[in-house]
């Protein structure tokens, strides 16, 4: 059991430093080519606070334990609403941006909805992964052009402050910045395959489903940087980023970490029917939920957060109960299984109803 947890935390400490060295030395090492702080931003910086989901959702799917792949998106997109923005809004009731409301919370929600119907037939094929990272590139284009026209420059800004990228461009600083995207690469690399085979291990150890280990540890533990990011923008008083910043990070899980997971699994991804009935409906209604909320004076109050973290707490609870009574049920079927076997017919048959039909008698081994 401890080897299980070492593999658990040391994935996931492994995870989170790889996801900030990858992001610090790519967005270094684009500046230097030349691009944009912007399209950095939207791009590279967006995919650091998701990787270890990718990583860890990926290698799942390469090794076969597709219910902790999905389980991860999922549980991911459920934890980063309830738990993170209940979380922050508890410490400073959060701002919501216009363009959230207009652009980016309906998105959500409609590629909620999508990647839902699209698993009624019990997978998530192939092609159908293909769409969905389409569609993260189409989006990621349409931002950066949008961006561009409305306030590019303090997007800017706002980067070239927190990841340095106005560093003279050198030889020697170039060669360091691929060597951190190389060593954060790695390390995301080593750290995936470290935290999923802990969570296949605890799952096994507690008699607990892939599914359920994927949609609570795992979840929580991979969506760390989105917990670290808006919790320490909503202290510094950047509220509108921390709103952003989860509303992003669900669009990109979906898109990106599911689309590739469904091209890594070489038969897409098999969906759980418990998923479809109960998990993916609750993270449609959390997504839907949102905006609402979201629309009542653009802000998220102290009150609402504790909404969203007793619904967060009342889902995990449920999640356990439901394993736990899963997990002795399946017991006693093996214990009643094993008394069958166990029992001898006898020799001796009586006709105690005085039928004319004789009853067997049984003797336990």
């Amino acid at each position: 059991m401890w080897i299980t947890i070492l593999l658990l935390v040391g994935g996931l400490i492994t995870l989170v430093i790889g996801a900030e060295i990858l992001v610090r030395g790519a967005s270094r090492l684009a500046a230097a080519l030349g691009i944009s702080p912007l399209v950095i931003g939207l791009t590279i910086v967006a995919f650091g606070t998701s990787s270890p989901e990718m990583a860890v959702s990926i290698q799942s799917a390469i090794s076969g334990q597709v219910d902790i792949a999905i389980g991860n998106v999922v549980g991911s997109n459920i934890f980063n609403i309830l738990f993170i923005l209940g979380l922050s809004a508890v410490i400073v009731p959060l701002v919501v941006a216009e363009q959230l409301v207009r652009l980016d919370v309906p998105l959500m929600i409609g590629i909620s909805v999508l990647v839902w119907v699209l698993s009624f037939n019990g997978f998530i094929e192939q092609w159908e992964g293909i769409v969905l990272f389409a569609s993260l590139i189409a989006y990621t284009i349409f931002l950066i052009v949008q961006s561009r026209r409305e306030k590019g420059k303090a997007i800017e800004a706002e980067y070239e402050t927190e990841y340095a990228l106005h560093e003279p461009r050198t030889g020697r600083r170039a060669l360091l910045n691929i060597s951190m995207a190389v060593s954060g690469l790695v390390l995301l690399v080593f750290g995936a395959r470290w935290f999923v085979d802990g969570a296949v291990e605890l799952a096994r150890n507690l008699g607990m489903s892939e599914l359920i280990i994927g949609l609570t540890i795992v979840a929580a533990g991979t969506s760390m940087p989105e917990v670290a990011t808006s919790l320490v923008a909503a202290i510094r008083g950047e509220r509108d980023i921390a709103v952003g910043n989860v509303v992003g990070s669900n669009i990109f899980n979906i898109l990106a970490v599911l689309g590739l997971s469904a091209l890594a699994s070489p038969a897409g991804l098999p969906v759980a029917s418990g998923m479809l009935t109960i998990d993916m409906p609750f993270m449609v209604a959390v997504a839907i939920a949102c905006l609402p909320i979201f629309l009542t004076g653009h802000t998220i109050a102290r009150w609402e957060g504790v909404v969203f973290l007793a619904y967060y707490a009342a889902y995990t609870v449920y999640l356990v109960l439901d394993a736990t009574a899963r997990f002795w049920s399946s017991r006693r079927m093996d214990n009643d299984q094993a008394n069958t076997e166990r029992l001898i017919p006898a020799n001796a048959t009586v006709d105690f109803k005085l039928s004319g039909e004789v009853d067997r008698f049984f003797w336990s081994a």
